[in-house]
């Protein structure tokens, strides 16, 4: 495990509502983080593919840890997914890479597959820079 994979890992185990959701860390580099969802029967909605919360959860988790591989602390400024499909039953990997990075806010893009790397949903998300003391940046 690189040093990048152990910071992020130690950094997500504070992260009780991405852990009560079964979603992991699968790889992480600069500017780039993968989560994965084993669906299990908790996972699923009222018509058994999976829920939107569960996919939204871990599209944001992605992204915000793609924002977060440059060392600074991030926290959500805005986020839009697109579902286009679902599946009941196998994993699903949220993809999230940076598209630009400013000063002040990470512009990441997020792709969610599942079985066959069948596209699912996709998106964007933006993410505010706060100085570790607390203060914007």
């Amino acid at each position: 495990m690189n040093e990048l994979e152990e910071t992020m890992r130690e950094r997500l185990k504070k992260n009780q509502f991405m852990s009560y959701n079964h979603i992991e860390l699968e790889h992480v580099e600069p500017d780039y983080a993968v989560f994965r969802l084993d669906i299990r029967p908790e996972s699923r909605n009222i018509f058994g593919m999976v829920h939107g919360g569960a996919l939204y959860t871990m599209a944001d988790n992605a992204a915000g840890s793609a924002a977060h591989t440059d060392g600074r602390n991030y926290v959500t400024q805005n986020g839009s997914l697109h579902f286009l499909r679902n599946q009941t039953e196998g994993t699903v990997r949220a993809t999230g890479r940076v598209r630009h990075r400013g000063r002040s806010t990470v512009l990441v893009s997020v792709d969610i597959t599942g079985q066959d790397q069948r596209l699912l949903a996709t998106g964007e998300f933006s993410f505010f820079c706060v100085e570790r003391s607390g203060k914007s940046s």
